[in-house]
């Protein structure tokens, strides 16, 4: 399969890469620093660019089955901006799949079902920038013709990869309070080979 991963150099996306890699796929990755990437295989082709240029998304898309995006707010709104570009890209290129990397807080409220977490008492971040972000992305997804798939992990640690969690549609499992990195990024990555969560937000935690 033809992957391309987008957010690549961060935690979750590096990770992704790693696990498509070993699993022989090949993996093409747009990033605005190809110094950051550490790993040399022959499956992996490494474009510079920048999810904001237009060109430089279809550029990346040549040949893709799938695309995965980690890509992380950083305090800007390019999560926001890029999905607009992402979507009409892979919409004129006849790609269906994408899976994302959200946050918690753009999950059903447990308190009032009505909202999502990051607008009730159930979140308690007090910042609410970031999430405002991941809800604008579901939004637009949302109104896609794509295949999407929304992860959406609660605190983010480093750590090993265990390979059992909880997972839950549109909830973040009673209860969950934190999952790593690592076992974050293989969920995501499993998303590739499964049906079970299309058009939905997953909620993912211990």
């Amino acid at each position: 399969m033809n992957i391309l991963i987008l957010g690549a150099t961060g935690r979750v996306g590096s990770q992704i890469v790693t696990y498509a890699l070993q699993d022989g796929h090949h993996v093409t990755v747009l990033v605005r620093t190809p110094e950051k990437i550490q790993i040399n295989h022959e499956n992996l082709t490494i474009i510079q660019g920048n999810v904001l240029n237009k060109d430089d998304l279809i550029r990346a898309m040549n040949g893709i089955d799938i695309v995965i995006s980690a890509l992380n707010t950083d305090g800007t709104t390019t999560l926001s901006e890029s999905i607009l570009f992402i979507i009409e890209t892979m919409e004129n290129k006849g790609i269906k799949r994408i899976i994302t990397i959200g946050t918690a807080g753009i999950l059903q409220s447990r308190t009032t079902r009505s909202v999502l977490r990051y607008q009730s008492s159930e979140s308690k971040r007090k910042s609410t920038r970031a999430a405002e972000e991941h809800h604008k992305v579901y939004d637009m997804l949302k109104h896609s013709t794509l295949d999407w798939t929304i992860v959406c992990p609660t605190y983010l640690p480093d750590g090993e990869l265990l390979g059992e969690y909880r997972v839950e549609r549109d909830f973040l499992p009673v209860d969950g309070v934190k999952i790593t990195v690592s076992d974050t990024a293989e969920f995501a990555y499993k998303q590739i080979q499964s049906n079970n969560y299309i058009k939905s937000r997953v909620g993912i935690a211990y």
